[in-house]
């Protein structure tokens, strides 16, 4: 099926990174520069296009007006070990690649699409690891991201403790948030078989009581695999765009 949108491949010479990174920007059929537009940055770009499908659920949820304006924004990695130096809150480039999206990408995408550059108007989309980034990445700029979606985000005790210890105002943060009913035995990409249910529970629990704005589901019967967070990215994407 033809898409009726508009992608559009940019490049940045990261300064952070020391390395060009390839920007993916979807723009709805409809992208006029006399409109406002939400931002939808995508770690994992390359995926949630291909198997996440994003670019044909942004052309059918903005025909049937289901979602409002939005730009899906998609960076790829390079492979395993490189997802993981970027976007795990302890990784050797977690700090260069964060400085990277607020500083260079940011900007870019300011330049190019109009907003109202608010934090309301920007998401951060990843799933497992990429979820995590996500997270993280909005408490420490929660002026800049002020939507999460994490679909079965990697949890351990040093990310609790990243939320434990945020002093941010959770209020002003909007969280959709997914994890397989069968994710007690996810099987991950370095071959481990970890416990991803009780952990994400616990995340729950804790940004409920920290008063974040939560949309929360236990995916029935799902696991670590695009098969479920694809089935679940309608609701996903309405949930956080509607008008």
């Amino acid at each position: 099926m033809r898409r009726r949108g508009k992608m559009i491949t940019k490049e940045i010479d990261s300064k952070y990174l020391n390395e060009t990174k390839e920007i993916k920007i979807y723009q709805p059929e409809s992208f006029s520069p006399l409109y406002k537009y939400n931002i939808c940055i995508m770690q994992d770009g390359n995926d949630f296009f291909q198997m996440g499908r994003v670019a044909t659920l942004s052309d059918k949820l903005h025909d049937d007006e289901e979602i409002a304006n939005t730009v899906f924004v998609g960076i790829h990695y390079k492979d395993r070990a490189d997802r993981r130096r970027k976007y795990h809150p302890n990784g050797e480039e977690y700090e260069a690649y964060t400085k990277f999206i607020v500083k260079e990408v940011i900007p870019l995408l300011d330049e190019i699409i109009p907003t109202l550059m608010l934090g309301k108007t920007r998401a951060l989309m990843g799933d497992s690891l990429a979820g995590t980034f996500a997270l993280v990445t909005a408490l420490r700029y929660p002026n800049t991201f002020g939507k999460v979606i994490m679909q079965s985000p990697y949890i351990d005790e040093s990310v609790l403790n990243i939320v434990k210890k945020s002093e941010i105002n959770f209020s002003s943060l909007d969280i959709y948030h997914t994890i397989g009913t069968k994710e007690d035995e996810a099987p991950l990409s370095d071959g481990t078989i970890e416990d991803l249910l009780t952990p994400n529970r616990q995340l729950n629990n804790l940004l409920n009581e920290k008063g974040a704005n939560c949309t929360y589901y236990e995916l029935e019967d799902g696991n670590h695999t695009w098969k479920y967070w694809q089935k679940d990215m309608p609701r996903t994407l309405i949930s956080m765009f509607s008008e």
